[in-house]
């Protein structure tokens, strides 16, 4: 579908692309995490409106183009995009697909990426073409250490899936852990051996099989979750053998967004998006209304659309933008990753916001989630500053 918001003039079209790639996958566990079908387009279409709400004053003419595409379909489409002028394109895909579209698209395009979440992204594979507004691994498990480091939970239990994305997640908390000075006393694997997982034999299942999964853990304070293909972690609170507390993938979980946040503004964020939908803005939602808002500053700021102005207002030091989250957010501009606060949610209320006070750092306590400075193996950045 496509969305254009004309002003009265054209002195500066702004033609940006969501490009979702869609990857098959099993059904949630809960029905209540169904995907919509215009999951990150709405986003889009809503910050398409609000770009266009300054744009009508300054002459420019914001238009958005959206397209969900198989990954086998990605390249193509994105060549699609390039041919008819559209050289700004928010990327929702798996780490894999970013990296190809990355490289294919070079310099004729800036992408920004709304999903992925490698760690790897931002540091040894970057890529100088690429913005990240999804938060890394790190910046979310680093969010929720924080927090259990605060409440003195020290002591984790780590349960972790059998799927690659859950590796990488795991290895991410381990990373927190020695990070902030956790200890994780015991390690646990969940295999995934497939299954209906939705059906009244696999409820019996679930109820006999995780309490004995469970059994015998050592001494612990909380139990981590690390189950990014969603196969096991939401079935672990009030099935586990003790009475344990369990955040991660499930329980107390790190979200870029929840419809349960309200503060600092937010609530007509959420009102605005349910009016338009008719549903919860997702975090899939807010990354991409955040992607086009970038655009939509750096356009708005330096009067031009082109992928190179784009990219260099966005990583400059004049560059903030008001997220609802307290505090505007930035750019790191060693790896293109946008500073953001965390939400900490049980998916009804927001338990709170990382970083956490006390949390110090000379530039920034947002550097102090995902990777910073001196610790990044980007180089991609540092090369095109040199040029």
């Amino acid at each position: 579908m496509a969305c254009t918001m004309a002003g009265a003039t054209r002195a500066l079209e702004v033609k940006a692309a969501v490009l979702r790639i869609d990857q098959d996958a099993l059904l949630p566990i809960s029905r209540l995490d169904l995907k919509p079908d215009d999951m990150g387009f709405a986003g889009g279409v809503l910050a398409t409106e609000d770009n266009q709400t300054t744009g009508t004053f300054l002459g420019m003419d914001y238009s958005l183009e959206t397209v969900a595409v198989s990954p086998e379909e990605a390249q193509a489409a994105l060549e699609r995009l390039l041919g008819e002028g559209i050289s700004l394109v928010v990327v929702m895909s798996d780490d894999a697909t970013l990296l190809a579209l990355a490289d294919a698209a070079g310099d004729r395009a800036l992408l920004l990426n709304a999903t992925a979440p490698g760690d790897e992204l931002r540091n040894d594979e970057c890529r100088a073409n690429v913005l990240h507004i999804a938060p890394s691994r790190s910046m979310k498990t680093d969010a929720l250490a924080q927090y259990l480091m605060w409440k003195k939970w020290g002591d984790w239990v780590l349960i972790q899936g059998s799927h690659p994305e859950d590796f990488a997640l795991a290895d991410a908390y381990r990373r927190s852990a020695r990070k902030f000075g956790a200890r994780i006393v015991e390690e646990r694997g969940f295999e995934d051996t497939g299954g209906a997982r939705r059906t009244d034999t696999g409820y019996v299942l679930v109820q006999r099989q995780i309490p004995v999964f469970t059994q015998k853990m050592k001494r612990h304070d909380i139990v981590v979750a690390a189950d990014e293909a969603d196969v096991f972690a939401a079935h672990l609170p009030y099935h586990t053998w003790g009475p344990d507390l369990v955040v991660g993938s499930a329980g107390l979980r790190p979200v870029t967004w929840s419809p349960a946040h309200e503060a600092w503004g937010a609530t007509q964020f959420q009102t605005r998006f349910e009016k338009l939908t008719r549903r919860y803005a997702r975090e899939e939602d807010y990354q991409v209304w955040l992607a086009l808002r970038v655009i939509g500053e750096a356009a708005t700021r330096t009067g031009e659309a082109d992928p190179a102005s784009i990219r260099a207002y966005a990583l400059g030091q004049e560059f903030t933008l008001a997220a609802f989250k307290g505090q505007p957010v930035t750019f790191r501009p060693w790896n293109g990753q946008l500073r953001q606060p965390i939400l900490l949610s049980d998916g009804r209320v927001n338990v709170s916001v990382s970083p956490q006070d006390g949390y110090l750092h000379q530039v920034s306590p947002l550097d102090t989630l995902g990777t910073d400075a001196p610790e990044t193996t980007c180089t991609a950045f540092t090369e095109e500053a040199d040029r």
